[in-house]
């Protein structure tokens, strides 16, 4: 019969044999691999750190992310624009490699950002193309900066504080805007993949044609971070402010091009009626077939229309 310490020797062996097995069958997130051209770098932005991928040369156009992404999203594009363009992709504050403040997440002041690091790297006039969240920051850049920007493109969501904004499709949703906190942080901590499934699946046409696993990995460990939850959490807390914000924006129309891609499942003509309201110079699209996720879903028709418009 062993005696207490060989027991206690071939116990540790089990526990350490039952943890080498869980770490090998944990998924392995891999870093994609950027395309050729592009590196990706951080830079201090008026003391805040944002993460971006650079690359090509020319006019530059900024590519910005929407929630449970990051700026991986715009892989497909980036090397299409980058033949006539310098393309910036950067991590919004509280997302991906970018800084996960305390607060600064009205969308007002995430332009803020975006400009900043746009003037470091040595630009002020600028192509802006945004989804999600995303498109919510490019407007609030091409409405505060409107002699910097030359384009903008407005991607699949809407912008709050113009026209009935509260009547939207995503609003059948209306619990996530307010879902922050630390019960709903608790809920979601270890189980992030489970809560952005829904956004992936739910919010597509058809969730086999949306965001595709190796991506899923990705945002899911990004966002999993400390306090990446809770960051991207406050893109909803301020909506209010940011209604009163584009409220305010909305009283003067913008001249410059705009380009307005939309999911016929998604979002339909509501965000073509919203820029219309903002912009003179409109043109729109309902992507047949499509949800949501455009780049994911329907990128033969969606990655065309947007380096047409561009270049």
């Amino acid at each position: 019969m062993k005696n207490g310490s060989h027991m206690a020797a071939d116990l540790a062996k089990v526990v350490l044999a039952s943890v080498a097995l869980s770490v090998l069958a944990a998924p392995v997130v891999q870093a994609a691999r950027l395309p050729k051209g592009f590196t990706e770098k951080s830079a201090n932005v008026d003391g805040v750190k944002i993460n971006y991928k650079i690359g090509g040369q020319g006019p530059a156009v900024v590519l910005l992310h929407g929630y449970t992404q990051t700026s991986h999203m715009w892989m497909p594009l980036m090397p299409l624009l980058a033949t006539a363009h310098t393309v910036i992709a950067p991590d919004l504050r509280g997302a991906g490699g970018s800084e996960r403040t305390q607060n600064g997440y009205d969308k007002k002041t995430m332009a803020k950002d975006i400009r900043g690091l746009v003037h470091q790297l040595g630009y002020e006039q600028v192509s802006v193309v945004g989804h999600d969240i995303g498109l919510m920051v490019a407007y609030a850049y091409a409405a505060q900066y409107p002699s910097e920007v030359t384009k903008v493109v407005l991607m699949d969501a809407f912008l709050p504080g113009v026209g009935d904004w509260k009547d939207v499709w995503l609003l059948r949703d209306l619990w996530h805007f307010h879902f922050y906190g630390e019960t709903p942080l608790a809920l979601v901590k270890g189980r992030e993949r489970i809560y952005f499934e829904h956004f992936w699946n739910d919010f597509a046409a058809d969730k086999t044609k949306s965001v595709p696993e190796a991506d899923r990995q990705i945002y899911t460990a990004a966002y999993a971070q400390a306090d990446g939850m809770r960051a991207g959490f406050q893109y909803f807390k301020t909506f209010e402010q940011d209604a009163n914000d584009f409220a305010a924006f909305s009283v003067t129309k913008l001249n410059m091009p705009f380009l307005v891609l939309t999911g016929e499942k998604a979002s339909g003509t509501f965000l073509i009626d919203q820029a219309k309201m903002v912009a003179t110079n409109v043109s729109g699209t309902v992507v047949k077939n499509s949800g949501h996720w455009l780049m994911e879903e329907a990128p033969d028709q969606v990655v065309p229309a947007i380096v047409a418009f561009l270049n």
